[in-house]
């Protein structure tokens, strides 16, 4: 597919923004604008977002959008900055960070936007500012693939490219993401302020978050009670939802710093990510990660000890240790609770009810035995009858061992009256989805991209955008992955 010629705007684009974040402080944020890129094009697009944005109908056509979310002018209204944060990366303690390659645009239709990749910051460090075209191929698809699937998450708007050279392991092409999210403020931030013994700064910034996307623990705090101790029980009680969503549906993010970690619980800075082909439950999908430490069987974990410290971030307001521990042991509830509930579904209960935990574990055991393929057996599970039937095989042909799964079989259609078997279809038709954006798929987009054909992006896209529909014109999304995906590595470069 040739690159598409973009129609000329008349005018830039106009937009409603507001700076709240900007309004804590210069403490907060170096401002600064984007560096350009030559010859922008766009990649990818996110239609449905533009229509939910309310954005004119040709937005994705316009030259005047095209520089403006590369980067190359500067939307009307809008204040470019980079905020500071620092974290724990793979364990240590990094020191200040900061958004070393994404400027915050503001606030607009009710969300922050961001440019990932829009050239560097005071917070590059190392780095050269850029995304490549491989890494924003990916985000864009799985900030839709993560919406689609009930999984909160950052969005992408769109992806452009530039065939501006950006030098990784190899030499690769340029991109910009335009991602939004109600806000980008990470664990991370938290942690900067009271490192940093800026107490008044972390008062602030605490208080905003509250007054802006947790009321509830204001109001709740009467009396004696403390806002930020709720406030702390209300994100762990958020990750640990996110959490459970990402281990019921196989999906492994791969690099669960703290200042990877979204004060509002929602999935965010997709780098290394891979959702599970086989049920491995120690799989470790980032190639930098040398010690394990963010393999799939361990992401409950990470996020227990990311929220310890979250709340070591908070004690100069909660000021009571016993208080931040009780908060933060409410993950112990959370997260099993949340599991449940989502294995639940899978299985084809009725909403809310919790799954049988020996009924899982014996099940888990077993597709971590042969390493069968996660989604294909869920998928094919919720076609399962007690029938005899070519559903009933194609169940039994994942396995080799016929007599472990017939025995699993048993037990889990004692789960269900033959009569409220179609029911149970249903729900689980609705909760194991037919497609995921495994890594091959998402390098067949990238390849594709790279010769400036975005036909796969798109495809891709309108499938993931509603994963748990059928869409037989694109039954080869849904396969097995081919023999040459073991071989694709990602890594933080990723």
């Amino acid at each position: 597919m040739p690159v598409s010629t973009p129609t000329e705007a008349p005018v830039a684009p106009t937009l409603s923004w507001q700076h709240s974040f900007a309004a804590l402080g210069e403490s907060f944020y170096v401002p600064l604008g984007a560096t350009p890129l030559p010859a922008p094009y766009w990649v990818g697009h996110n239609a449905a977002l533009g229509t939910e944005l309310g954005l004119p109908a040709d937005w994705s056509q316009s030259e005047s959008w095209l520089q403006a979310l590369t980067g190359n002018t500067t939307l009307p209204g809008s204040q470019p900055l980079a905020s500071v944060y620092s974290g724990h990366q793979f364990g240590n303690w990094a020191g200040q960070l900061g958004d070393g390659r994404a400027i915050l645009l503001g606030e607009a239709k009710g969300l922050e936007w961001q440019l990932k990749g829009a050239g560097l910051t005071p917070f590059s460090r190392m780095g050269d500012g850029r995304a490549v075209l491989r890494s924003s191929v990916r985000e864009f698809l799985c900030s839709e693939a993560m919406h689609g699937l009930g999984i909160p998450s950052t969005r992408a708007l769109c992806v452009t490219g530039s065939d501006a050279p950006v030098r990784r392991e190899t030499l690769e092409t340029a991109a910009v993401v335009t991602r939004l999210a109600p806000s980008f403020i990470r664990f991370g931030h938290f942690e900067h302020f009271c490192h940093t013994d800026q107490h008044g700064e972390l008062k602030r910034l605490a208080d905003y978050v509250i007054d802006r996307f947790y009321p509830a623990c204001r109001s709740a705090a009467d009396g004696d009670s403390n806002p930020y101790v709720a406030l702390l029980a209300a994100v762990t009680e958020r990750t640990a939802q996110m959490v459970a969503h990402w281990q019921a549906v196989g999906f492994c993010h791969g690099v669960m710093n703290t200042d990877n970690m979204s004060i509002l619980g929602l999935t965010i800075d997709y780098g290394p990510f891979q959702f599970l082909d086989g049920f491995q439950p120690g799989h470790i999908c980032n190639h930098s990660d040398h010690q394990g430490r963010y393999a799939f069987n361990k992401q409950p974990n990470v996020a227990y000890w990311n929220l310890y410290c979250l709340g070591q971030a908070l004690l100069p307001l909660i000021e009571e240790q016993e208080q931040a521990i009780a908060a933060l042991e409410t993950f112990k509830t959370h997260f099993p609770q949340a599991l449940g509930q989502r294995f639940g579904a899978k299985l084809g209960l009725q909403a809310g009810q919790m799954a049988p935990q020996e009924l899982v574990d014996t099940l888990l055991q077993l597709l971590a035995s042969e390493a069968v393929d996660y989604t294909i057996f869920w998928r094919r599970l919720s076609h399962w009858t007690h029938a005899q039937s070519a559903e009933d095989a194609s169940v039994r042909d994942l396995f080799v061992d016929r007599a472990a799964i017939d025995a699993w079989l048993l037990a889990y259609g004692s789960l269900h009256a033959l009569a409220e078997r179609p029911q149970a279809s249903r729900r689980m038709l609705a909760a194991n989805p037919k497609f995921v954006l495994r890594n091959h798929l998402g390098e067949l987009a990238i390849r594709a991209a790279r010769q400036k054909d975005f036909s796969v992006l798109a495809q891709l896209q309108s499938v993931l955008q509603a994963p748990f529909d059928e869409h037989p014109e694109h039954q080869s999304f849904a396969d097995f992955a081919p023999d040459w995906a073991a071989g694709i590595e990602i890594s933080c470069s990723s």
